[in-house]
């Protein structure tokens, strides 16, 4: 769906406030339906093991389907204090050795249970920081990682760079390993934020390295901002966005802040009363939506941005684009393999986390034994939730056709209090629904999540419970 700048910005200006704060409540990002916060420990490693020996028993149509892996690293020279991902903030080489070893481990346990060789179309370096690792321990991890799986020549390999812990030469070293994909952490350019938030990086530097990323041809560039951060004004926003804009990398991730200070200790660190209001921040998305496409971008949803020739973009342009736990991919919609602390799979019709401690995890690979500490086993309404709920973040439609002959059922019976909850969202311009299919206005993508949120049947059980970022 294209982004009508024109009917947005008038649009926008004119959203009544009682609307924005009817809307501006906690929500899920919909990286999986149902979300990771409804995983049970009654699912453990004994029920991803089943998993895993399904994938085998489904023969060619499943086994030989390319898996996507996902790496989490945990570690971090020093917190950031917005930073709600599971990290170990350290400087020991001797505790990132151990990790690696765990890590090798498990990878082998997944080779004993899907055989050796399984096709890879994807892979991704989170964390934490994986630039953490130096040059010899990334390549020691690819290196296992080639010799367990049959990692495509044409396969995405990707990972998440601080430009604090890299150099030209450094990113030489991780296009010879075979990485092609990179994504910078950048957050926000403004020096006040950047105290703020205890992440420090000169500009200079950084657009140094997004230039010597472009000569050593990475097949695409991503940035991550955030906005809703502390000292943060629809201004100073603005001119990060216009700055990294004229850098011109492939991709930009605007995402915003989940201030979640009873969860995550770090930020609370953080001053309340630094934080930018919900209309400031609703500026600060609509300000970069306008900038970016103006530039030349597409606006892909929610908050990514891509270059119209970037596989984001000709993806959305195809009806291909996914959502996984890293967001919107390319991926299609099949199993993710999940290794490290924390980290998510999907196999099936089931997720899987692994234990989300650091010792837990290691004493189970230490035992040879999958670490899994939570999952959960896709109820057949979950399936088709999810249907709907990816039809909405990815496409921003749903064609009730394409739901009922997947799921068997009928659209209007299925979802009739669903769709009596739209109707006020249709009313105030949100979205449109049609005989035959829900779909999003241009206004309507600012607040894909709190349509995609109607369809949740676990959020209705629990409305109050503060457990998600604000979707404005």
């Amino acid at each position: 769906m294209t982004v009508c700048l024109a009917c947005i910005r008038p649009a926008v200006s004119a959203v009544p406030e009682d609307l924005l704060r009817r809307l501006d409540r906690a929500g899920p990002r919909y990286t999986s339906y149902p979300t990771a916060d409804r995983f049970v420990e009654a699912f453990g490693g004994a029920q991803y093991a089943q998993a895993l020996s399904q994938r085998v028993a489904g023969g060619a149509l499943a086994g030989m389907a390319p898996l996507a892996l996902y790496l989490h690293i945990p570690f971090c020279a020093s917190v950031c204090y917005y930073c709600a991902c599971n990290k170990v903030v350290t400087r020991s080489r001797a505790q990132v050795a151990q990790y690696l070893g765990a890590l090798e481990r498990e990878i082998e346990l997944h080779v004993q249970a899907i055989g050796p060789g399984a096709p890879v179309a994807q892979v991704h370096l989170g964390g934490g920081t994986p630039t953490f690792l130096d040059d010899d321990e990334l390549a020691r991890l690819m290196t296992a990682l080639r010799q367990a799986f049959r990692i495509g020549t044409k396969a995405d390999l990707s990972i998440e760079v601080d430009p604090r812990t890299v150099t030209p030469r450094r990113l030489e070293r991780l296009r010879e390993m075979g990485f092609n994909r990179l994504s910078f952490g950048v957050q926000d350019l403004d020096a006040q934020v950047q105290l703020a938030v205890h992440r420090v990086q000169p500009e200079a530097p950084l657009r140094d390295l997004i230039n010597a990323a472009r000569s050593l041809n990475f097949h695409s560039i991503n940035v991550d901002l955030i906005y809703g951060l502390p000292r943060q004004t629809p201004e100073s926003f603005a001119s990060t966005v216009q700055r990294i804009g004229a850098w011109r990398p492939d991709r930009l991730s605007v995402y915003a802040y989940a201030h979640l200070p009873e969860r995550f200790k770090p930020q609370r660190r953080i001053a309340n009363a630094e934080l930018p209001t919900a209309s400031h921040r609703m500026v600060m998305l609509a300000t970069a939506i306008d900038d970016l496409v103006g530039r030349g971008y597409e606006y892909i949803g929610m908050d990514h941005f891509a270059l119209p020739g970037d596989a984001l973009a000709v993806a959305k342009r195809q009806g291909r684009l996914h959502r996984n736990f890293q967001g919107y991919s390319t991926a299609a919609d099949g199993d993710l393999i999940g290794l490290g602390v924390s980290a998510i799979g999907r196999i099936g019709a089931c997720y899987s986390q692994n234990a989300k401690e650091l010792p837990e995890y290691l004493d189970a690979m230490r035992q040879r034994r999958f670490a899994t500490g939570r999952g959960l086993s896709l109820t057949r309404d979950d399936l088709v939730r999810r249907s709907v709920i990816m039809a909405v973040m990815c496409q921003g439609r749903v064609a009730f056709e394409s739901i009922e002959l997947a799921h068997l059922i009928r659209m209007r019976e299925y979802f009739a209090a669903e769709l009596a909850q739209l109707e006020p969202l249709a009313s105030s311009g949100l979205v449109r629904i049609e005989s035959d299919a829900i779909e999003l206005t241009p206004l309507g993508w600012y607040f894909v999540r709190a349509v995609a949120m109607v369809f949740d049947r676990h959020l209705d059980a629990d409305r109050a419970r503060e457990r998600f970022s604000r979707v404005i």
